[in-house]
């Protein structure tokens, strides 16, 4: 009977090779993508509220005001954010702009931190 031998880890393995940081920013930008897709439906849901009246409105208020409503409502900001900074980098991208290492580290800092900062400004402003 033979004996089985452990599997060798594919290379490069995941455990051992560690994403660049423009590689970690595409994956979030691609997960930004996706949360604002699956957030359309409560926009199609809060327009149809408005033409139900002001009851149902009021309603759809109160569950967007609870603590996780305001938790979903902070994260689909930001996703919106990050997703239009990110995009605006992108186009910078195409145009052959900011393609050093160098930019592109402090374009992801930049991404990042103007996402925060205006999903700030629209929670702790409004």
């Amino acid at each position: 009977m033979s004996q089985l031998r452990p599997m060798r880890p594919l290379s490069p393995h995941l455990q051992i090779y560690h994403l660049p940081l423009t590689a970690k920013f595409s994956i979030i930008h691609r997960a930004s993508g996706i949360i604002l897709s699956l957030g359309l439906p409560l926009w199609l849901y809060a327009l149809y509220c408005l033409t139900l009246g002001e009851a149902a409105w009021h309603n759809l208020q109160v569950y967007l005001l609870s603590g996780f409503g305001v938790s979903a409502l902070m994260v689909y900001v930001f996703c919106l954010f990050y997703h239009l900074c990110n995009g605006i980098r992108h186009l910078f991208w195409d145009m052959n702009l900011g393609l050093d290492l160098k930019t592109a580290k402090y374009s992801n800092w930049a991404v990042l931190l103007g996402s925060l900062g205006l999903t700030l400004v629209v929670f702790l402003g409004a």
